[in-house]
């Protein structure tokens, strides 16, 4: 039986995985923790423990079976928990810590490559469970291999939390401190949002929302090879028709993560959540969204016309999902992680490429600032300074943005970070020095623009 899949169809998804690197990135369960409170944080971690273990104990073999039946790589399976400060009132910093090493336990146990989780969702003032956690987070990062963290300080319709984002810098710092001797890698594990997806597979932002069933299963596909060779393939097509040809690439990506999506939610007899449709680079050529970018006529990612160019790919991007899947999620679009995209690590090397105009394409692309290594004496108020730009981009613009950024201690502009495998290396970037901190000191709350006001 055909199930009305042509001949043609199969060795086109077969060049898709062979030759353009098609992979699903990553499988993600995620698991309701609220029924995990204990006394303290020892009594809770191992209540987490048991329900992580009990929950995905199969989870990695059912990704490694799909993916050999199939024929389509799935290189990450991971897991995704209720934000932890909601289960955290009346603990103590020294508690999370303790819950964060069991939440590490337990997905070494099961196999996965990331857990995220440990975060809080603070837009509109802290509980003392979030302030707990939050407190907790640079011995965490620096003390547990697979944890990831996030924070979610603003909403379109909360504005944004001043005093957590003045927070949050310092909190970045302190974790690159702690990790010195790596290079400041905890920051790669941390994750600062405004208008947090609750259904996000990808790390290190991914957590089970409030409105999510008792667990879930969401899939995170990938294939900037793919679009780039479809992109390659028409040189001098007029832009309108170059949407439609990447719109119709990414229908085909999005078809084989619904796939992999419904097999695994049935394997596992849980249900199936999202198909997140994000273009999620890697540090190997030809992955690389800025090669995209560069292929659509740009001499080099970050000159101008950059910030056109990625709306175009990231509006096909989507339209062509949609059109795939009626649960199409998470953050969906193109990601522009600097460390992860050799074309944009080229692209920085060769000067075309500035944090500036990194923080202008995060206005029409998915999530943010992603993966920029600047140099390890950014004072804490400028690293919050940075977090506020992006979250009043996100806020007055509906839409999801994020900062992962790595002051690398004892590094410099031209000195370069090697972190390995997807997170990649890259150039420390310049940052301008000129203080913010006077407006971060001020604290409060931005109010949220008159936009939210729709009901």
């Amino acid at each position: 039986m055909s199930f009305g899949i042509t001949k043609e169809e199969i060795l086109e998804t077969v060049t898709m995985v062979q030759v353009e690197k098609l992979d699903i990135r990553t499988i993600t369960m995620g698991i309701n923790i609220q029924d995990c409170r204990g006394n303290d944080g020892k009594a809770t971690g191992i209540k987490i423990y048991d329900k992580i273990v009990k929950s995905a104990s199969n989870l990695v073999k059912v990704g490694e079976d799909i993916e050999k039946e199939y024929g389509i790589p799935i290189i990450n399976k991971r897991i995704s928990v209720t934000p932890v400060s909601m289960i955290a009132d009346g603990l103590n910093a020294e508690d999370m810590v303790t819950i964060g090493r069991y939440l590490d336990q337990a997905a070494a146990e099961v196999g996965v490559n990331f857990l995220g989780g440990f975060s809080a969702l603070v837009h509109k003032g802290f509980t003392r469970g979030d302030l707990a956690l939050i407190q907790a987070i640079p011995e965490v990062l620096a003390s547990t291999a697979r944890v990831c963290s996030s924070i979610n300080v603003a909403t379109t319709k909360a504005g944004i939390n001043m005093d957590a984002v003045s927070q949050m810098g310092v909190i970045i710092k302190q974790s690159a401190e702690k990790t010195a001797d790596r290079d400041g890698l905890a920051c790669a594990k941390l994750v600062i949002f405004c208008n947090a997806a609750e259904d996000n597979p990808f790390m290190a932002g991914a957590f089970h929302g409030v409105g999510e069933p008792e667990c879930t299963i969401n899939v995170g596909v990938s294939g900037p090879g793919v679009v780039l060779n479809a992109v390659k393939k028409h040189p001098d097509m007029e832009l309108g028709q170059l949407a439609n040809v990447i719109k119709n690439t990414a229908f085909k990506i999005t078809r084989t993560g619904e796939l992999v999506a419904r097999v695994a939610s049935q394997r596992l007899g849980v249900p199936f959540g999202i198909v997140d449709l994000s273009l999620a680079p890697t540090p190997a050529i030809g992955d690389s969204v800025a090669d995209i970018l560069e292929s659509m006529g740009l001499e080099k990612a970050g000159a101008h016309g950059t910030t056109a160019c990625l709306a175009m790919l990231n509006d096909a991007v989507k339209k062509g999902g949609a059109m795939a899947s009626s649960y199409v999620g998470g953050l969906s679009g193109a990601f522009i992680p600097v460390s992860e995209d050799q074309g944009m690590i080229n692209a920085v090397k060769a000067g075309a490429l500035s944090l500036e105009k990194l923080e202008a394409m995060t206005c029409v692309c998915s999530v943010g600032l992603d993966m920029i290594a600047i140099p390890g004496d950014t004072p804490a108020e400028i690293i919050s300074a940075i977090i506020a730009d992006e979250a009043a981009i996100g806020m007055i613009n509906r839409k999801t943005t994020a900062v992962r950024i790595i002051p690398v201690p004892g590094k410099n502009v031209g000195d370069w970070v090697e972190f390995g495998g997807l997170l990649g290396h890259a150039p420390i970037m310049a940052v301008n020095r000129f203080s913010p901190a006077r407006f971060i000191q001020r604290k409060g709350r931005i109010p949220a623009p008159i936009h939210s006001l729709n009901n």
